[in-house]
């Protein structure tokens, strides 16, 4: 099969990707944290459809975590064995169980072989990195169909997850089940890695991997993360900013509405803390950087806990959070020390105290912009769409961090309309065999 053949494959693969995009939307993978049990039935769904279509080479690779279902949060890593490997690709096959015996060894134990393979071949594996948790789906009254059954039409799917990670997932599939269903192997090892826990941190996800399992990783490989881009695919995520989540709980006195100077409304102390956080953060840290967009820091109030049941009650406790995103100029310590200095002011003004909780604090590298990683995707860009790519940094986080931080370069990418976390969100279907093409070509066809 040549390689305008295999392309015209995933161009007809589309129906497969709606039907994945089905039965992944089905089961609520939600962290514990926002209210589900985890990924474990949506990744179990997954390892099936995959097997049933021939990518049968699986590694589970489940982080402990006693919240969510059977205790554990599913990593699973798909493998399609690359020509340049250090042992014969006829033993190892495509398509067929012998290639998953190999991935473990006579007591059952996974990883060490199949990480082995990427770690020996001189050029590295290609990863494609999605991940399988979604968010919740905000107020149910702002969709206009049922966030966790795929709705088609006008060449979109709609539901919570389709976009934000379920078309990189099914992307990557795409690419990969080229390939296999044709009996063609990739000049370079194709790695699939569906990971859990994303969307709030990647504790039991990518942190968890590269720390429990950094054989598996290998410093000539390609990373790519499907998990952010613009409608034409034309721009490569090389940075991002630094994330800190703050919680803030501001602690008064409770009593009745109608005698306020009987208590301390902390709800009060709450708002105006949140105003001079705001305000003095975005005064103090201001630097642009045009890589970005927005090219400043963010600093946002988000989230915000209930405090009191009635309208008669002055609440002596509110709880609320700020979103920072961090130019990566900056360092989080210097965002906290002055977290501190504007707190200590609000409490000496209005009598409250505040207690601060970093719910998350990631500080970000960057890929060169020159790395092999970026120009193989920008060839596979051009060569596929006729496009030019160029190099940006976003606000938002992804895996991509927790992988630069430790010296792995890797990009983020996708063609997709960002309508990740959004009401109605929704995948074109079309992007899905788009951004398999780019996958496949970085994967080496002949």
């Amino acid at each position: 099969m040549n390689k305008s053949d295999l392309l015209q494959f995933i161009e007809n693969s589309a129906d497969e990707c709606v039907a994945l995009q089905k039965l992944l939307t089905s089961h609520k993978a939600l962290a514990p944290e926002n209210g589900g049990d985890g990924e474990w039935e949506k990744c179990a769904a997954l390892e099936e459809f995959l097997r049933a279509h021939g990518i049968t080479n699986l590694e589970r690779f489940d982080a402990p975590d006693s919240r969510a279902l059977h205790g554990r949060r599913p990593n699973l890593i798909a493998t399609i064995p690359g020509k340049k490997q250090p042992v014969a690709a006829s033993s190892l096959g495509l398509a067929n169980d012998s290639a998953a015996s190999l991935a473990c060894d006579s007591s059952g134990a996974s990883g060490a072989a199949s990480s082995s393979l990427a770690n020996n071949q001189s050029s590295g594996a290609i990863w494609v990195i999605a991940h399988m948790d979604v968010v919740p789906v905000g107020n149910l009254a702002d969709w206009k169909t049922d966030p966790w059954t795929v709705v088609q039409k006008d060449g979109k799917l709609f539901g919570r997850g389709v976009e934000d990670n379920q078309q990189g997932l099914c992307s990557a599939f795409a690419a990969a089940w080229a390939f296999v269903a044709n009996k063609v192997q990739p000049e370079r090892t194709i790695k699939l890695l569906f990971a859990a826990d994303e969307e709030v941190g990647s504790k039991y996800g990518m942190i968890w991997l590269l720390k429990k399992h950094p054989e598996l990783f290998n410093k000539n490989d390609f990373f790519v993360i499907p998990d952010g881009g613009d409608p034409l695919g034309q721009t490569i995520e090389v940075a991002e900013k630094n994330v800190l989540w703050v919680q803030f709980t501001v602690s008064g006195k409770q009593c009745h509405g109608s005698r306020p100077d009987e208590g301390l409304n902390a709800c009060l102390a709450a708002n105006r803390l949140s105003v001079a956080l705001y305000e003095g953060l975005h005064k103090k840290f201001d630097a642009r950087d045009d890589l970005f967009e927005p090219a400043t820091c963010t600093f946002e109030p988000t989230k915000r806990d209930a405090n009191v049941a009635g309208v008669n009650i002055i609440p002596g406790s509110d709880v609320f959070c700020f979103d920072c995103r961090v130019l990566p100029r900056y360092k989080n310590e210097e965002i906290l020390e002055e977290i501190k200095k504007i707190v200590a002011k609000e409490e000496e003004v209005s009598g409250a105290k505040v207690s601060i909780e970093l719910l998350q604090n990631a500080q970000s590298k960057a890929t060169d912009k020159n790395a092999p990683v970026v120009k193989a995707l920008s060839s596979a860009i051009k060569e596929a769409h006729g496009i030019e790519a160029k190099t940006i940094g976003i606000g938002g986080g992804t895996v991509a961090a927790e992988l630069r931080n430790l010296g792995y370069d890797c990009v983020v990418w996708s063609s997709l309309d960002e309508t990740a976390h959004m009401p109605n969100e929704y995948c074109v279907i079309s992007n899905m065999t788009r951004d398999a093409k780019t996958l496949a070509l970085m994967f080496g066809i002949e």
